[in-house]
């Protein structure tokens, strides 16, 4: 059986459309990442409601912009 490094090399040497189709299988053999079992949609609707009670809390797309551009700085 082959090792998870050899998969690994053999699945970087594909092509680029090979590689895309082989990842995008890969990641529609896993599980959800939000799920009602991890609380990911409470956790949504928790801070949600924490920015209706405050919208202070939030920023704009481009206070957003803004920041990510002055870390790049």
């Amino acid at each position: 059986m082959a090792t998870i490094f050899e998969v690994e090399k053999l699945a970087l040497d594909l092509p680029e459309q090979e590689r895309a189709k082989l990842a995008a299988n890969l990641l529609d053999s896993l599980p959800g990442v939000l799920s009602d079992e991890d609380e990911g949609i409470a956790e949504a609707l928790r801070r949600d409601a924490e920015i209706d009670a405050d919208p202070n809390q939030a920023m704009t797309l481009a206070q957003l912009d803004s920041k990510i551009k002055n870390r790049r700085s």
